[in-house]
């Protein structure tokens, strides 16, 4: 393979990798201070599901710019490891996604049941 078509892709897999890293520290600080907020103010169940459903979709979003990373950097390098990281990082976000849409769908339902506005989330 030409070397300046490597030398673009491992380019490339570093900025998405460091996107990803970016979304994770900010959601991971999002829910920090959303966490001190519930301890200091005592926050009911639908104010720590909010929290934890906020922290999920930042994972969920680093996750999709991890896999992309490596579905790119699989494509250069076809070794075991990389197959075997590329699974592992698909598996984590189908299952974080399932979760997710799931916790979305009861939370869509409790607000419709208790006519709070907002019925979309």
């Amino acid at each position: 393979m030409s070397e300046w078509l490597l030398r673009l892709t491992e380019i490339t897999v570093t900025v998405i990798d460091g996107l990803a890293l970016l979304l994770i520290a900010w959601g991971t600080v999002q829910a920090f201070i959303g966490a001190v907020g519930l301890v200091a103010t005592g926050g009911d169940g639908h104010h720590r599901r909010d929290v934890w459903l906020r922290f999920a979709r930042w994972l969920v979003a680093a996750l999709t710019f991890q896999l992309a990373a490596d579905i790119i950097e699989t494509s250069i390098r076809s070794d075991w490891e990389s197959i075997a990281r590329l699974g592992a990082i698909a598996v984590i976000r189908t299952f974080l996604n399932y979760f997710l849409e799931r916790d979305l769908a009861e939370l869509r339902d409790q607000q419709r049941e208790s006519g709070q506005p907002g019925g979309k989330v």
